[in-house]
């Protein structure tokens, strides 16, 4: 049983709490078993509210808890980045800022490399805090995280973000050259994700009282 603290999350819509394309379907689909009538922040017109927290918690909460209150809706955020051992941990969740204003991952990928230079480790995990808020405020938050190593060039035209160079442990291909359904049963968002579920009561998915 959850403790107290977690709350019951209702059959109804939920607010997915972000206007990346690729985080909106793969969100989605964890969701998907819940029973739930989801809708992405853009579809609502909901505004991006700026990440000031310094911590992936910090800016997944602050996100659902943003789109909650301006929805009236409970919200679902994820903020989750790419973390190299040999740079400190960056970009960490500066992850999509390194992208510039355009958003180029291309770009951010060539950055994290830049700076990698002659390291000699190329060691590296995904992080993904996911949290759960309603509009009064009452919020619950996990995170997940994959370890594995980075490649250059990058390779694959598949996923987003820095996926085409990153390999997960104990695979060869990057993100980026998995089918969907391989990098989404075990990524750091379902990791996450299994996190929150287990948080929530049974009667979530079967509408039992």
């Amino acid at each position: 049983m959850p403790p107290e603290s977690f709350r019951r999350l209702i059959p109804g819509r939920l607010v997915l709490a972000t206007h990346n394309p690729g985080k909106v379907i793969e969100l989605a689909e964890l969701v998907g078993p819940l029973g739930l009538d989801v809708v992405s922040a853009g579809t609502l017109g909901l505004p991006e509210p700026e990440e000031t927290g310094d911590t992936f918690k910090a800016n997944a909460e602050l996100k659902a808890l943003a789109a909650a209150t301006a929805s009236g809706l409970p919200a679902l955020a994820d903020d989750s980045g790419l973390c190299v051992d040999a740079l400190g941990g960056a970009p960490g969740i500066y992850s999509a800022r390194w992208a510039g204003p355009g958003k180029d991952f291309s770009v951010a990928m060539a950055r994290v490399e830049e700076s990698l230079g002659q390291e000699g480790s190329r060691a590296a995990h995904f992080v993904c805090a996911l949290s759960l808020a309603w509009p009064d405020g009452h919020c619950q938050t996990v995170e997940g995280r994959v370890d594995g190593r980075l490649v250059w060039p990058p390779r694959g035209e598949n996923g987003f973000g820095y996926d085409p160079m990153f390999v997960m442990e104990g695979q060869n291909q990057t993100y980026g050259e998995m089918q969907r359904h391989q990098k989404e049963a075990d990524n750091h968002r379902a990791r996450a994700f299994r996190l929150l579920a287990a948080m929530l009561p049974s009667s979530t998915s079967s509408g039992r009282p």
